[in-house]
């Protein structure tokens, strides 16, 4: 095979002047055909790139890529003398642009990481805060090296026992086991994308315990922004599991004023959206639970707050600033404050069929909830979102097609909004030019 390095300096001066550079083919891959960094010899004898063969076993095939013989076993044993001839000819040709490949770190095994794991059961068991500290370094070490080791870490249940240890040193003292407890929890932030649908039952039970919560809380108000932001992500992906972990948090005090902060005076956009999600979750909880929170939230100035962040933000921060939005319009005071914001209409209009499918689904929910409210209030809705230009875009979704709930509320409006068309309605052209579907 040819292949040409590209690099700057002398090496892409002969390149360009037509030198081309011929890997030998023991080198390469036979499924990726790229030049081998890790090679590692199959049970059929066949050497493949360890990234590349990982990936064809992890999918299910039990063969030789190459033979399509079934494997008697599924060990990748590590071709030292073939990766050394790999290094020494990138080495030989590195005045073409080769770099020379650093050698592998050896995979973790299973055993090792259970090993690691046991340990860390006993130290937890006897509140030792240092051996603790030493065994979650080794994990970290492990997942920064390889997605491979992060996914053994993961699959031998790494996060049921650094959850446990969380929920230990928590309530043994937040204060005096500060480090260790930002340790473990910076380690389990990497792991909750392998959890697609929600995390480990037990790992939730003992992360969304009272004095897990309260330690994570108080990192949102008394640590720095790294802990802040991987003590954010935690409570999102425990709001998200299990609607029951919303509802304990609602009981932590101080939790409100905390996320509402981070909303009004933004410190980084990954706490901003982990936020506006808790808060979501908040607020969907029962109303024994949420009533008290949309109020709390409205009389802090959440509603106007929403409408400047929904202006602004990428689409899925502002996707769950307007679900935020339509939920506080469940309540009087929000539907009270809504309808007296001047953005309220403008912004909620503009949304419909700009940001996406659910923004839009949100957007017009909030119009449809404003425009139930007192007579007076409902009128000063329905004229300023004719001024603004809704009814258009209410027949254009129609058109396109919506969800049956959506699709009611969108006829809904388009009657009480019929009445008023003849004199005050505005089309603002502008926002339907080039109007193409969004999602």
């Amino acid at each position: 095979m040819v292949f040409s390095w590209k690099r700057k300096g002398a090496a892409q001066e002969k390149l360009k002047k037509g030198v081309e550079l011929v890997i030998p083919k023991q080198f390469l891959c036979p499924i990726s055909l790229d030049l081998m960094k890790d090679p590692v010899t199959l049970s059929s004898g066949i050497t493949y790139d360890r990234e590349s063969i990982e990936a064809w076993l992890e999918g299910g095939s039990f063969t030789c890529p190459a033979t399509n013989q079934v494997l008697r076993s599924l060990d990748q044993i590590p071709n030292h003398s073939l990766r050394r001839m790999i290094q020494d000819w990138g080495v030989a040709n590195r005045n073409y642009g080769v770099e020379r490949i650093p050698t592998p770190r050896v995979p973790v095994s299973g055993i090792q990481v259970s090993e690691v794991l046991l340990s860390l059961e006993d130290s937890v068991k006897s509140l030792n805060g240092l051996r603790c500290l030493e065994l979650v370094h080794k994990i970290k070490k492990w997942g920064s090296e390889s997605e491979r080791n992060r996914r053994c870490v993961v699959a031998n249940g790494a996060i049921r026992v650094l959850a446990a240890a969380f929920e230990a040193f928590a309530r043994d003292s937040f204060e005096s086991n500060a480090t260790l407890l930002e340790e473990i929890l910076s380690n389990m932030n990497w792991m909750f994308p392998f959890f697609q649908h929600s995390l480990d039952t037990e790992a939730q039970a003992r992360l969304g315990s009272q004095d897990s919560l309260r330690c994570l809380v108080w990192f949102l108000k008394c640590r720095d922004l790294s802990a802040k932001q991987d003590s954010m992500i935690a409570l999102k992906e425990l709001a998200s599991s299990d609607q029951k972990h919303a509802e304990a948090l609602a009981t932590i005090e101080e939790v409100n004023e905390v996320l509402f902060r981070f909303i009004k005076e933004p410190i980084c956009p990954t706490i901003t959206k982990a936020s506006l999600m808790v808060i979501f979750y908040l607020l969907s909880s029962p109303p024994s639970t949420s009533t008290k929170i949309k109020s709390e939230f409205v009389k802090m100035g959440l509603v106007s707050l929403l409408l400047e962040v929904t202006v602004d933000s990428e689409k899925s921060t502002s996707e769950t600033a307007l679900g935020v939005f339509d939920i506080l319009c469940d309540c009087e005071e929000g539907k009270e404050e809504a309808s007296r914001n001047a953005l309220t209409c403008p912004v909620l209009v503009k949304k419909i069929l700009r940001v996406s499918e659910l923004a839009t689904q949100f957007s017009v929910s909030a119009i449809w909830k404003l425009s139930k409210h007192e007579k007076e209030h409902e009128v000063n809705v329905l004229v300023e979102a004719l001024q603004v230009g809704i009814f258009q875009k209410l027949v254009l979704l129609l058109q396109f097609g919506c969800g049956g709930e959506t699709k009611e509320k969108v006829t809904e409006l388009l009657k009480l909004l019929n009445p008023y068309r003849a004199r005050l309605e505005c089309i603002d052209s502008v926002d339907f030019k080039n109007l193409k579907r969004s999602f």
